[in-house]
């Protein structure tokens, strides 16, 4: 495979060296054909996404067009919120709209924070909401290191990736939406009197390089992720936490010079298979889009960094950024099934709800415990205040459950709002927690108590569900 960079790249072979001593750094290089890891740096290592969050929000943009509920030429409305969103932006006020299709080029090539908010909006009713179909669709695709927060990669502690996941969803998007995919190779497109070009100076530098995004915060460093094809060989690579754009597209750059001829010039028939390091643990991409659960986790309070450290504008390889250690973010926990509930949405489609209902693959515990349990863990109480608590005298009789979450506090809200929604039904009962513990995080399971026998719970339940509030019995 020939290499043409451009003079301002050119290759240092000290690149990959340095690079690597950054504690932000991460890196990988996975054959896209039989899904083998052929390079690995740190790739299972938490980090924050920066913009390449902006690769699922096209993810579940193309997931809506390829389903017909919106269409290319459909409008992207601009709320007051959308509009906010700090630089890197295309600028359209409130009230104002723009097309699906130039949403989906202003993220591929300014990476537009505006216009990934309107999207999100429109897909999800709320940004929030739609950060959680992100999470859910991530889990759908056996991204089990990330966790999203909202649908532009503006900085927030509790949104995290890895490099692995990232690959992950760079195959995919190639694999499940080829149909979409040219827009990642868009060099440029006009918007209004505005030609804007691509972020990602490796596009015509390098034979073969057909996209995915580039993204930068102050706390991630400058993060790329790219998709090559030289003939029957495939790969797509990662590099995140590199110190400044030209030395990212460096060590880009000198991974696919490495890798690619070791790349294989068959397979893409079956499964993609990324293996581990551990050769006994492989993560299986699906051969096709799994369907995003219709799931709406209650929201949790979420810890925002700083909104100055905002996308880098377009000339971010300018800007020198330090060695900045990341806190240890929170752990990853699996979706349960939610009770089925009406979007905000819905009547964008017809009065039809935009997904299907259907659990998460991965719920997280065991179904039986109704309700939700949040994709964002939260810190695990002392050890002695929860051994105090699993201690403390339950109330006797039958109770009902409606929820879990790893929060007491929201477990809490999640009893007071049950109760106002249905206060006939649970006049004579009192709410109350239950700690319990689950791969190593401390979950609180929301129950009502004051139900003398197992048909009165039960009876209290199927009033409960008629509301759409997910309930079981249980004997104290």
């Amino acid at each position: 495979m020939v290499f043409t960079l451009a003079a301002a790249i050119g290759l240092a072979s000290a690149a990959p060296t340095s690079a690597a001593k950054d504690s932000r750094y991460a890196a990988i290089v996975v054959d896209a054909n039989t899904g083998e890891t052929l390079h690995s740096s740190n790739a299972d290592s938490r980090r924050y996404p920066a913009s390449l969050t902006k690769m699922m929000t096209l993810y579940l943009t193309f997931e809506a067009l390829s389903k017909g509920r919106i269409q290319k030429d459909s409008k992207v409305v601009f709320s007051k919120n959308a509009a906010a969103e700090p630089p890197t932006k295309i600028g359209v006020k409130a009230g104002g709209s723009i097309s699906v299709e130039s949403a989906i080029l202003s993220l591929i090539t300014r990476s537009a924070n505006d216009s990934a908010t309107a999207l999100a909006e429109m897909i999800g009713g709320s940004e929030a909401d739609f950060a959680r179909m992100m999470t859910a669709k991530a889990r759908s695709l056996g991204m089990n290191g990330t966790v999203f927060r909202n649908a532009n990669g503006l900085p927030n502690t509790a949104q995290f990736t890895t490099a692995r996941d990232m690959a992950k969803l760079g195959i995919a998007l190639r694999e499940h939406f080829p149909q979409y995919y040219g827009y990642f190779s868009t060099r440029s497109f006009a918007f209004g009197r505005q030609r804007i070009a691509n972020h990602n100076r490796l596009l015509g530098r390098i034979k073969g390089v057909d996209g995915i995004k580039t993204g930068y915060t102050r706390a991630s460093g400058f993060n790329l992720v790219s998709s090559v094809q030289d003939g029957n060989r495939r790969v797509v690579a990662v590099v995140m936490g590199g110190t400044s754009g030209a030395s990212r597209d460096n060590q880009m750059a000198e991974l696919l010079k490495t890798y690619i001829p070791q790349a294989s010039k068959r397979g893409g028939g079956g499964d993609l298979i990324a293996k581990t390091d551990t050769p006994a643990l492989m993560a299986k991409l699906p051969k096709s889009n799994a369907p995003t659960p219709d799931i709406r986790p209650v929201a949790a309070e979420i810890e925002v960094a700083d909104a100055s450290a905002d996308e880098a504008v377009a000339t971010d390889d300018a800007v020198a950024v330090a060695a900045v250690a990341i806190p240890a973010p929170k752990p990853v926990i699996g979706l349960a099934a939610q009770p089925k509930i009406a979007m905000a949405s819905a009547e964008r489609f017809g009065g039809k709800l935009p997904f299907q209902i259907r659990k998460a693959k991965d719920s997280v515990p065991a179904a039986s415990d109704a309700g939700v349990e949040q994709a964002y863990a939260a810190p695990a109480p002392a050890v002695a205040a929860l051994d105090q608590m699993k201690t403390a005298s339950l109330p006797s009789g039958w109770a009902i459950q409606v929820a879990s979450s790893p929060s007491e506090g929201e477990a809490r809200a999640l009893l007071d709002k049950t109760a106002k929604q249905v206060p006939a039904v649970l006049a004579d009962a009192s709410g109350f927690t239950v700690p319990f513990e689950k791969g190593g995080v401390t979950y609180f399971r929301a129950r009502f108590a004051g139900f003398e026998t197992k048909d009165s719970a039960w009876n209290a339940c199927n009033a409960l569900k008629k509301k759409k509030i997910a309930c079981y019995a249980i004997a104290q």
